[in-house]
């Protein structure tokens, strides 16, 4: 893919976190990951740039925030706690391989045990632990697996899945079902599995990632990161295409949306940082204290939102 060279060296020299790097060269670039040059760039995740500023504040036993591990205090203070800041290392690029990790993989995997166990749970907290977990590097464990074949079955008839206790139909703000699922390498889904992701990318496609009743839902046209259970369209964008669905044509008015925001300099900004905050009623109006965390500023030339849009243009063609 043609990217012009000042934003090629923007996102690739000494100033980009070393997780953005990694995402250009193989995203964008089509390098593999065995690339001598991605290979020491991966290596660099964790002791420099963000993903190592947020393990400087890990507890001993692999949490963050609260001192205990129970459920609860893996959840709250939201955010800051562990749930919220594992799925960001995820995204970054951490896996097992680094012991800070491994410790705070065992707590996420326990919490997910006793839930499965109890036969309770949240598509939204079971979706994002389960797609944290895999890029961990743990889908062959048995919790994983349990929590693949949860989520399957938590897929509505309508295709969808919903974040909300109740509803018998899906809704696009319950994406985290179908990005657990997409994480899954093709040749390791089993007939379900690739039965439900079809549904799935059916009800997105269906609705060209932005329909649903009610008025135009405003937060849907904000690129934002950490993204942790929002839905936005880049979500949609990215989920889809991932799973080889970047050629059909009821995405073209997502993209014409993420292309609109591209920057005079060629880059693209973040438009705010979670959570919402000018809503004044609905299902993501928090009445608790919420800590958000940031990478990076809103409103100026973001590194991580230019190259998620530059990974989901590859992967459209034509784009």
């Amino acid at each position: 893919m043609w990217v012009e060279s000042r934003i090629r060296r923007w996102l690739t020299g000494s100033g980009a976190d070393p997780s953005v790097r990694v995402r250009f060269w193989t995203d964008v670039d089509g390098r593999s990951s065995e690339d001598p040059r991605v290979r020491r760039t991966a290596s660099q995740i964790g002791r420099t740039g963000w993903a190592a500023t947020l393990l400087e504040n890990q507890l001993s036993e692999g949490q963050w925030a609260a001192p205990g591990t129970s459920d609860v205090q893996l959840l709250r203070p939201r955010f800051a706690s562990t749930h919220w800041i594992t799925m960001v290392l995820s995204d970054l690029g951490m896996t097992r391989s680094d012991a800070r990790i491994r410790r705070s993989a065992e707590l996420l995997l326990a919490w997910r045990r006793r839930v499965l166990r109890a036969q309770d749970g949240e598509l939204c907290f079971a979706g994002n632990a389960t797609r944290t977990l895999i890029r961990f590097g743990y889908l062959e464990h048995p919790v994983v697996q349990r929590s693949i074949r949860w989520i399957v079955a938590a897929q509505k008839a309508d295709g969808g899945w919903t974040c909300f206790r109740g509803s018998r139909s899906g809704s696009l703000d319950g994406w985290e079902g179908l990005a657990a699922l997409a994480e899954i390498p093709e040749s390791d889904r089993d007939p379900a599995t690739r039965r439900s992701v079809e549904r799935g990318a059916e009800f997105y496609l269906s609705r060209e990632l932005r329909k649903a009743a009610g008025p135009r839902y405003a937060p849907w046209y904000r690129i934002r990161y950490p993204t942790h259970y929002y839905y936005d369209l880049l979500v949609g964008l990215r989920v889809l295409t991932r799973l080889g669905y970047g050629a059909d044509p009821r995405l073209r008015p997502a993209v014409r949306w993420l292309r609109s925001k591209r920057r005079a300099d060629g880059s693209w900004a973040l438009d705010g940082v979670h959570p919402v905050t000018d809503l004044e009623e609905g299902p993501f109006v928090f009445r608790r204290p919420v800590y958000p965390l940031a990478l990076e500023p809103p409103d100026r030339p973001s590194r991580w939102a230019t190259v998620e849009a530059l990974s989901v243009l590859r992967r459209v063609p034509g784009a």
